[in-house]
């Protein structure tokens, strides 16, 4: 059975907060009289880097925003037991979450990259 690796929920709820409060009503006047024409309101902002092993071909993640548990495949040249790392990214729009990016890296050179939901 894949080990499936999570990331911190107060890491997840941080970014969340931020990037809500970044386009809240009272950041918004604050900043500017009116919404910057040139801002479409999106946001991806880097959550948390965790530790994880290549077992089986794949890292396994439990994922935030209701997506839940996903393999990604590891191209086979990466032998199992490799240690590597995923980050993950959460897109926002105006402030709500639209979805997630992960990177996993090994020897620190990205090997995949994928985005779940609209980011």
């Amino acid at each position: 059975m894949a080990t499936f690796h999570s990331f911190d929920d107060k890491a997840i709820e941080s970014v969340l907060e931020a990037a809500s409060l970044h386009y809240d009503a009272a950041a918004l006047a604050s900043n500017r009289r009116e919404i910057n024409p040139i801002d479409d309101g999106h946001i991806r902002i880097a959550a948390q880097c965790i530790s994880v092993t290549v077992e089986n071909g794949k890292i396994c993640l439990n994922l935030p925003l209701g997506i839940g548990k996903y393999c990604l495949p590891i191209p086979s040249i990466i032998p199992n037991g490799t240690a590597a790392q995923a980050c993950l990214d959460i897109c926002t729009t105006w402030g709500i979450p639209t979805g997630v990016r992960v990177t996993v890296s090994v020897a620190g050179k990205v090997i995949i990259e994928k985005t779940f939901l609209k980011c």
